[in-house]
């Protein structure tokens, strides 16, 4: 059975809010009831929304965006209270559910917390909650952002292996050159993500905005790390969400260049450092490279390290030849316990089970065929 798929779309300021009326209630009014549409038609769907810290200057009576840190902290922090409340009204009017995740940069640079992070996501989807997910501006001591939320969407579709990346702005896609200077601008309906070429087309961005098309370009080639395509367009198009959905072409698609599974496990091999390595057994070793299967408590006869749950660890051969790496379920005191046990024994040894796994497949690279 196909897995149900997962769009991110994300939301910018620019249509979220502007500076005489604060939030766009009808326009966010429309997105709530064509994200409702998507879920009853098998469409799980995680919204990414800007507009914390302009919706906080509308309420503050603030002309222009704040330069400090702490004076965007507190518009964010006045704004979110505003988002979370439309939100919530707006969903619960249409029988749906929604959970306010606020994320950093440490949420996806710490192993641990990636993994927290993507269950919880994976559980609320599974409930049919709408997760509604923003950086955490109030707390971030370095920069108000993540480096933007075109950024942490993408991010997320990495984290949830999304099927679309949906980024929603107030023009029809990337152009050319800008539309609003050059009257031959012309649309780019499609085109590869990573496109050096790409990021010449892109220009500034708004008043309110923190990104701009140069931070969509650069998401669309995040997001096909793990095989989602991106789709820039206008949010403010008639039913845009349900004709994208429905397969029409508007604005400019984003397509990844390589296999999503293998754009994923590369990002996994290439970006985090081995902290420990366990031993399989022949039987393991030959599910793992023939059949591509988990890898189970079960199939491990020793560990060597000491490791932390979403660490990275390597997979020996009983030759100590290296077949496959991965991100591990539990730390080494635990892998230590478990280690050629079947999986139902896990809650009875540990007193807990996050996992049946010790190394789910597809957070594993093989590295011998």
């Amino acid at each position: 059975m196909d897995k149900t798929p997962i769009w991110v779309v994300k939301i910018g300021s620019s249509l979220l809010t502007d500076l005489d009326s604060g939030l766009n209630l009808a326009a966010i009014k429309s997105w709530v009831g064509q994200i409702k549409a998507l879920m009853e038609n098998n469409v799980s769907v995680v919204l990414v929304s800007s507009g914390a810290v302009s919706a906080g200057m509308a309420t503050l009576n603030w002309d222009s965006r704040p330069q400090q840190l702490h004076q965007k902290q507190a518009a964010a922090a006045v704004g979110q209270v505003k988002l979370v409340e439309v939100y919530e009204n707006l969903f619960r009017e249409n029988g749906l559910h929604t959970a306010l995740v606020l994320l950093t940069e440490t949420d996806f640079a710490d192993r641990v917390r990636y993994l927290n992070s993507r269950s919880t996501l994976r559980t609320l989807l599974e409930l049919g909650v709408v997760p509604v997910i923003n950086e955490n501006d109030t707390i971030v001591n370095d920069e108000i952002r993540l480096g933007d939320n075109d950024t942490l969407a993408a991010l997320v579709c990495n984290l949830l292996e999304a099927n679309k990346l949906i980024l929603l702005t107030d023009q029809d896609g990337l152009y050319t050159a800008n539309p609003r200077e050059v009257t031959d601008a012309e649309l780019i309906a499609n085109a590869k993500a990573g496109d050096k070429l790409l990021l010449d087309y892109s220009g500034s961005s708004g008043e309110l905005g923190s990104g701009g098309m140069v931070t969509k370009v650069n998401a669309a080639e995040k997001a096909a790390r793990s095989g989602t395509e991106t789709v820039i367009c206008n949010g403010l198009t008639e039913n845009i969400l349900i004709r994208l959905w429905q397969g029409e072409a508007i604005g400019t698609l984003l397509e990844p260049v390589g296999e999503p599974v293998a754009a994923r496990k590369r990002w996994l091999a290439n970006r985090l450092k081995v902290t420990g390595s366990v031993t399989l057994d022949d039987g393991a070793v030959k599910s793992l490279l023939e059949k591509g299967t988990s890898l189970l408590p079960v199939g491990v006869i020793d560990v060597s390290g000491k490791f932390e749950r979403g660490d990275l660890v390597v997979c020996l051969n009983t030759a100590n030849q290296e077949i496959a790496r991965g991100l591990v379920n539990y730390n080494s005191i635990n892998t230590q316990k478990i280690i050629r046990q079947p999986s139902h024994k896990i809650k009875s040894i540990l007193g807990f089970e996050d996992e049946p796994e010790l190394i789910h497949r597809d957070n594993m690279v093989l590295t011998q065929d």
